[in-house]
């Protein structure tokens, strides 16, 4: 399930994805067509092995994707989850935020070599541009995000 915001009259709608996916879902209030670019952003997606495409290497071709790789006892972790919910809540549709729990998603953990967490990942036209090790503070995280937004990579 997803909520989706519509982009007519603004009513937040739960919608199940392959509904979405197959253009059947419609507004509860005005029964406007939903679309998969109506996603409510202003929370961090959570990420899994099966989703991992498509929610942060294909959105990264449109605006830069924060993948925050956690785990639910860690507790650098549990310190910078509330960092990625305000990014979320201000990113204004100028870059994605989402959370990658890597105890129960080991094969994109794997494949970016998570060994510490948490680690912040920054996708860019789907491909890594950058990675932040270790609980750093908002200001820190926000200028690494823009600068990837502003130059495509870091070097």
């Amino acid at each position: 399930m997803r909520v989706v915001v519509c982009n007519k009259c603004g009513a937040k709608n739960r919608v199940e994805e392959n509904r979405l996916a197959a253009q059947e879902a419609r507004c509860g209030r005005c029964k406007n067509r939903l679309t998969a670019g109506d996603f409510n952003e202003d929370k961090p997606v959570q990420v899994s092995d099966g989703t991992f495409e498509r929610d942060v290497l294909q959105a990264s071709s449109e605006r830069p994707v924060m993948l925050d790789c956690w785990a639910p006892w860690c507790g650098p972790c549990r310190a910078v989850g509330p960092i990625m919910d305000q990014l979320a809540s201000e990113s204004h549709g100028r870059y994605r935020v989402a959370k990658l729990n890597v105890d129960e998603n080991p094969r994109v953990a794997s494949e970016f070599r998570i060994s510490s967490i948490p680690t912040m990942l920054i996708f860019k036209n789907g491909k890594l541009v950058d990675r932040l090790i270790g609980a750093q503070p908002k200001q820190a995280i926000v200028d690494r995000l823009a600068a990837v937004s502003q130059s495509g990579a870091r070097s």
